[in-house]
């Protein structure tokens, strides 16, 4: 990708939204928006057309969760959205995660880990912290109306893919999954691809909703692997 990696920023808070319009500009990445609550994100987001969006979750008149789901919702070409927060556990991030946000971040995120993110979405890979996204799904998975569930049946996938969303949700990389299944990394990379377009999903984050929700994983399940990984 050789055009500018475009990015709006969503955050009540001028100093955080200043901090990361710095740090992203001093990487080469273009800020072309900013929005202090979320009906000014969803309508930045028409204007602009941003490639990821980074979307603080408690906001004024619209927070981000509703402006995620207006975003991401029945939109060709939608921008990619990471979620802020100052908690890793919060109901919100989780019902965000649900409608299709690739990832999240702690608002503490060093300037590094920031650019290395925005430039992971942007090519469609999740932004997926196996232990903390499972600690926020076993969390909130199956716990009220308030969260975005992924519904999803899995007949349509095969014993094999079953058994791939399985060790993925447990938080396994492409090449970890690869030396446990006996595979090439470039077929576990299909067995993936093939699992996300059978169910309709985005990417990792969503799999590994949808594998606790529909109890393909229990709540108790063993972390295989502790390191983020971002493989699509």
């Amino acid at each position: 990708m050789t055009e500018p990696l475009r990015v709006l920023l969503a955050d009540d808070q001028t100093l955080v939204r200043t901090g990361f319009r710095l740090i992203l500009r001093a990487d080469g990445i273009d800020v072309v928006a900013e929005a202090t609550n979320g009906g000014e994100a969803v309508e930045g987001v028409r204007r602009t057309r941003p490639d990821v969006v980074l979307m603080d979750v408690r906001m004024p008149e619209m927070d981000g969760l509703e402006a995620t789901r207006r975003i991401l919702t029945g939109a060709p070409g939608a921008p990619r959205v990471i979620i802020l927060t100052t908690f890793d556990l919060d109901r919100y991030v989780y019902a965000a995660l649900s409608a299709g946000a690739s990832g999240f971040l702690l608002k503490d995120v060093t300037p590094e880990q920031l650019t290395a993110a925005v430039r992971t979405v942007r090519t469609g890979d999740a932004l997926l912290a196996p232990a903390i996204t499972r600690r926020l799904v076993q969390r909130f998975a199956r716990h009220g109306s308030e969260t975005a569930a992924l519904h999803r049946d899995l007949a349509s996938l095969t014993p094999r893919e079953l058994e791939v969303l399985g060790l993925l949700a447990r938080g396994l990389s492409n090449a970890e999954l690869a030396t446990r299944l006996h595979l090439a990394e470039p077929t576990v990379k299909t067995h993936v691809a093939r699992i996300l377009a059978k169910l309709g999903l985005r990417d990792r984050v969503q799999a590994v909703i949808v594998a606790y929700e529909t109890g393909l994983v229990s709540a108790g399940a063993r972390e295989a692997a502790q390191q983020p990984t971002g493989q699509a």
